[in-house]
């Protein structure tokens, strides 16, 4: 059975408390060994902490590990203290990356001058304190990639040697060879596994055809992003236990053995969060 890292997860939110458990068992099960807490809002940074001690006491469960960040989306819910948190946060706990964090304009209201302007300063000092607290970046980017990637060669974030994800990558071809070249890896969820998702699997294919298998690490982000096959009679609460997919839709678009891609992706992991994980059966 293939061994999995799921780099982007929020299985810390309330929907998965009473069950949580066993959701954990359901994931080791299908070789999930870690996943990451991924933090969207300060006043959720002692929950997520909170899960990731409770995880570490079960076992047979994949080991969590947090990301603390302040998500773009929720821009208008943000604070300077709110920044003053992370830092500290930072420094208090054991964090393997800032996330998630980046630009969105999806919603047209956030790319107003007010929003956009905000959104733009608290990703610059959240990039700032990656490179005090010596940290990986983990980017949430929807319709913004060349305003994400300006910023990041404005204050000179080194990818190559801090680590990063841009996070379920939904840009084209052109944006994702430039943030590979960066030295990032590209983040794939279960929406590689939708037939319609063109856009996405051309650069995903673009990108293997320049940099090899090297270039990509796998998520769920769930409770969203579920895979296509998984979406049974409406079902569409993703949980880590559904990462197998992505690896073996990737394998395909590959043509390799999930076998021999998921130590690839491990490894690949390991690279972006800057950790040294080893393979535990």
């Amino acid at each position: 059975m293939p061994l999995l890292i799921d780099t982007h997860t929020h299985f810390d939110v309330p929907e998965y408390a009473d069950e949580r458990q066993q959701y954990a068992k359901r994931a080791w099960e299908k070789g999930v060994r870690h996943l990451v807490l991924i933090g969207f809002l300060a006043k959720y940074f002692e929950q997520m902490a909170s899960v990731q001690r409770q995880m570490s006491a079960w076992q047979d469960v994949p080991q969590a590990h947090c990301a603390v960040g302040l998500h773009p989306l929720y821009i208008r819910e943000h604070s300077d203290d709110d920044l003053t948190l992370v830092d500290r946060y930072l420094a208090s706990t054991n964090s393997v990356a800032i996330a998630e964090i980046g630009l969105d304009t999806y919603d047209k209201t956030l790319a107003s001058d007010e929003y956009f302007t905000k959104q733009q300063k608290f990703f610059i000092e959240q990039i700032h304190l990656a490179k005090t607290h010596d940290l990986p970046i983990l980017l949430h980017i929807r319709k913004a990639h060349a305003d994400v990637l300006k910023i990041l060669k404005q204050t000179r974030y080194q990818a190559h040697e801090q680590g990063g994800i841009a996070h379920s990558f939904s840009g084209g071809e052109n944006e994702a060879l430039a943030f590979v070249k960066m030295g990032f890896k590209l983040g794939i969820t279960g929406q590689i596994t939708n037939p319609n998702a063109k856009k996405l699997r051309n650069a995903v294919l673009a990108v293997f055809k320049k940099f090899g298998a090297s270039a990509f690490v796998i998520e769920t982000d769930c409770p969203d992003m579920m895979p296509v096959p998984c979406q049974i009679d409406g079902n569409h609460f993703n949980e880590p236990a559904n990462l197998p997919y992505v690896l073996h839709e990737l394998a395909s678009i590959f043509a390799m053995p999930p076998d021999e891609l998921a130590p690839i992706l491990w490894e690949n992991s390991n690279e972006a969060l800057r950790q040294t994980w080893a393979m535990r059966d």
